[in-house]
This record gives C-alpha cells, sequence and structure tokens, in this order.
C-alpha cells in the first residue's frame, strides 16, 4: 500500500525536519512557553510532509569592531539567543518585508507547490491588515527595512485606494479598485482597517500619515452606521449609495477598534460614541445564543475600548454597560473553544482549531482570546483557563506550520498539511499549499500577543 508520504511526494515543497524540529519543541516545552506542545512533535513515518519543519537559525549579527576578539564567558551569557517564538516572529515579519514590492504592493499570494500557479488577485484589507502587523513589529524591535516596507506599503494605501466619497468629500473610504480605474465600490471594512493600519504607521513614523484623511475614514464609517448600532457593509459609487445586501462577520468589529484608535490620536468623543454603539449591537443580537461567530475583531476592540474605560457609567447613545460587553466577549470566546479537537499530542493538528489543520482559523481565534485575557475578570477564571491551555497549543501548531528555510522561509501555508482523505488535485489540497499575505498577518500578530502576555497568563 502506497504511504501518505509518498502519494504527495514531489506534490508538496520538502523542507528540513526531524531532529531541529524536536529540539525546537522540547525546548518550547522546557521553557514553559507551550507546554501543551509535545516532545514528539515530528510528522508520523506515514505523515504527508509539511513545510518549514526545520527550526530556524539564530539571525546573524552584524559585523563590528569587537568581533575581532572573541567574547568573554559573562558577554555570551548576557546575550542568549532568541527564543524559538521571537525567531518566529523575526521570520514572519521578514517575510512580508521581502513580499513588498517598491511601488509598495505585497506579493498577495504565492504557492509553495511550484507545480500550482495561484489564481491573480489582489484584496486591499488584506494589504492594510499586513501594515498593521508590521507596524506592532516595528514598534517593538525597529528595523530600518521594515520601516521603510511600512512607509511604502502605506503610501500604495493611501495614494491607490483611499479617495473622497463623488458626492461628498468630507467623507473618505478605502475602494476595492484602484481609485485610478474609477470609483465603484467601497467596503465599510475597508475604511476600519484603515484606520487601525494608519495608527500603527503613525507610532513608528509620527506625522507620516494625514490626521485629516483618518477623520475623513471615520466619518465614512459614521455614515455607514445605523441607528441600532449595526452598519450597512458596502458603498456603491453610483446612485445605489449604501447597502446592506451583503454583510461581514468581521467589517463592524474592524470598524470600531479603526474609530477607537482614531478616537486615541484625536480624543474626538463622536469616534467612540460610534465603537460603542457598534460594540453594543453586537453584544445585544448575540445575547441568549450558545454559539456565536467567532469575531476576533470585537473582542480586539472590546480590549482596546476597556483599557480605557472604568465601566463605572454606561456609554454609547444606548446606554451599554461593561458587564454587557465582558458577558458578549466570553460568549465568543466559549464558541471558539469549541472549535478545539483533542488531536493528539504527537499529531500536526494538535493545537488547531478545527479538524482540516488550517491556520489562519487559529491565528485569529488565538488573537481573540489573547484580547479577551486582559479584561475577563474573576469570575470568569474557569473560561480564562481554558483559554490558556487553548493558546498555549494553538501557538505551537503555528509555530510547526511555519516555513523555516529557503525563499520562502517565515510564511505560513494555509494548511499544516493536505488532507489524506481527499484527491492530491481537489480544491483543499491544491491550496493547502498557498501562503497569503493574511496568513502570515494574522500568525505574526498571535505571536506578538502572545509574547507580551503577563506571566501569569502563561502556563
Amino acid at each position: 500500500m502506497t504511504s501518505r508520504a509518498s502519494r504527495h511526494r514531489g506534490r508538496w515543497p520538502r523542507a528540513g525536519r526531524g531532529p531541529r524540529l524536536g529540539a525546537l519543541v522540547r525546548w518550547l516545552v522546557a521553557a514553559t512557553v507551550v507546554t501543551t506542545v509535545s516532545c514528539r512533535s515530528e510528522v508520523p513515518a506515514d505523515g504527508p510532509p509539511r513545510p518549514g519543519a526545520s527550526a530556524p537559525a539564530p539571525p546573524a549579527q552584524p559585523p563590528s569592531a569587537a568581533a575581532t576578539t572573541p567574547p568573554s564567558a559573562a558577554a555570551t551569557a548576557a546575550a542568549p539567543a532568541p527564543s524559538p517564538l521571537r525567531q518566529a516572529i523575526d521570520l514572519a515579519a521578514g517575510y512580508l518585508t521581502r513580499s513588498c514590492h517598491l511601488n509598495g504592493r505585497f506579493n498577495y499570494r504565492i504557492n509553495l507547490d511550484p507545480e500550482i500557479t495561484p489564481r491573480p488577485a489582489y484584496n486591499i484589507l488584506r494589504h492594510a491588515g499586513a501594515i498593521y502587523a508590521l507596524a506592532s513589529y516595528e514598534q517593538r524591535w525597529p528595523r530600518p527595512e521594515v520601516k521603510a516596507t511600512i512607509l511604502r506599503a502605506t503610501q500604495y494605501l493611501r495614494q491607490g485606494f483611499i479617495a473622497p466619497l463623488p458626492y461628498d468629500e468630507a467623507m473618505s473610504a478605502v475602494w476595492s479598485d484602484d481609485v485610478s480605474n474609477g470609483l465603484r465600490e467601497a467596503k465599510l471594512g475597508g475604511a476600519g482597517l484603515a484606520l487601525v493600519a494608519l495608527h500603527g504607521v503613525e507610532q513608528v513614523a509620527p506625522k507620516s500619515t494625514d490626521l485629516n484623511q483618518q477623520r475623513a475614514l471615520g466619518r465614512f464609517i459614521g455614515y455607514m452606521q445605523k441607528d441600532d448600532g449595526s452598519f450597512y457593509s458596502k458603498y456603491f459609487a453610483d446612485r445605489s449609495g449604501r447597502s446592506d445586501a451583503w454583510t461581514s462577520l468581521y467589517y463592524p468589529g474592524e470598524a470600531a477598534l479603526g474609530l477607537l484608535l482614531l478616537h486615541r490620536l484625536d480624543g474626538t468623543a463622536q469616534w467612540r460614541t460610534s465603537a460603542v454603539d457598534a460594540l453594543g449591537y453586537l453584544a445585544r443580537l448575540r445575547q441568549g445564543r450558545s454559539v456565536v461567530e467567532p469575531d476576533h475583531w470585537a473582542l480586539l476592540a472590546t480590549a482596546q475600548l476597556l483599557a480605557s474605560w472604568d465601566g463605572a457609567t454606561p456609554l454609547g447613545r444606548h446606554g451599554v454597560s461593561r458587564d454587557l460587553l465582558v458577558d458578549h466577549a466570553a460568549q465568543i470566546c466559549h464558541s471558539m473553544l469549541r472549535g478545539v479537537r483533542s488531536h493528539p499530542l504527537g499529531s500536526p493538528l494538535h493545537g488547531s482549531f478545527g479538524l482540516d489543520g488550517r491556520t489562519t482559523p487559529a491565528a485569529t481565534r488565538i488573537e481573540g482570546l489573547l484580547a479577551a485575557l486582559t479584561f475577563l475578570p474573576e469570575r470568569h477564571a474557569p473560561l480564562r483557563a481554558r483559554i490558556r491551555a487553548a493558546v498555549d497549543a494553538g501557538i505551537g501548531f503555528l509555530l510547526r506550520a511555519q516555513v523555516t528555510e529557503g525563499p520562502h522561509r517565515g510564511a505560513i501555508p494555509r494548511a499544516v498539511q493536505r488532507r489524506a482523505d481527499q484527491p492530491a488535485d481537489s480544491k483543499f489540497n491544491r491550496r493547502a499549499t498557498e501562503v497569503r499575505i493574511d496568513y502570515v498577518q494574522h500568525a505574526l500578530s498571535a505571536w506578538i500577543q502572545y509574547l507580551e502576555l503577563p506571566r501569569e497568563d502563561k502556563r
């Protein structure tokens, strides 16, 4: 009988694996970074090869005058090698940096399998998300090449995709197509993510953005909001205008987070009021449901709001209380945790959310769960413990998925492996080796959040 590995040989890009991966995971366990990751993390002999299973080498140090003399033992001890988690973060940021062309546009999608040609596409919302993740990285570990990438990508976003509405120049939107091709469709989530990205850019390169442009984006979000706090999802440049014929799970949370970050920049009360109304609407809409959407952007926005609000007085036009938002967040977390499956410790799927080994559902849920850990009170202690266990295992899952060698080092494929129960040329298996900028962005964001998790929340 042909093994799964031999069936896929030549279809899945080969990468180093084995002893170095085992050493990496054993290091993680010994250091208590990810206690639930197994020391037996190598792929079983009958399993399909995975991309990037080898441990990344520490980044080379720049030459200096001191390099001519051997370092002392004390100096060596004072400068330990980066942790595997930090190495993974550096690799992911490096991948996004190398993927950005001189004009600021990212290499949006590749496939690790050279026999598969990706379908041409570009999503400016995910472009903004990549800027957001790189800005988070640059705030913590500044590097000239990363900052230059951020500025190029930001110019590409601002000049090519942000423009005023045709009938009201006081409002600006992020148009789904380059504005030189004519204004057609703008998405609520585009304005929200642009504000999130531009806030991050302003932190690493002050005065490199235009606050008036961000306010115009904020006014567009307010224009798209209904009286009950919900939103229209799209705006069309023709006379049809706002439309809620199609809705997005993530746009309201993205819009709320963008408005809260704009409020941090200029202190205008209406931005926070609109964000509170949006989160309050979602909370009331989902009350009483046992299963709700895995809305990680709502969790990130809630964390941003509660970090600067004591909750003594209800906020918003509808009197949103802190307890309402906390209970809503707990509701989302419970639903997310229902997606965790009990995969054996030695399985490549251990720590994933779901049965198919996709990486981005795990990364986005980890982002949301980590945000919730910053504000869930002691009355949710059992939930907090479940979150910690799921996040620890999920971080290990993402680490095992990352490509660590070769021209695509730092990449995060769509899935940790191909599915043996489907033909090699099935849609899932052809896309399993796909790498898109948002796959890398969400893993990078999750890893940065996890690295900064207070010690008492790491088990």
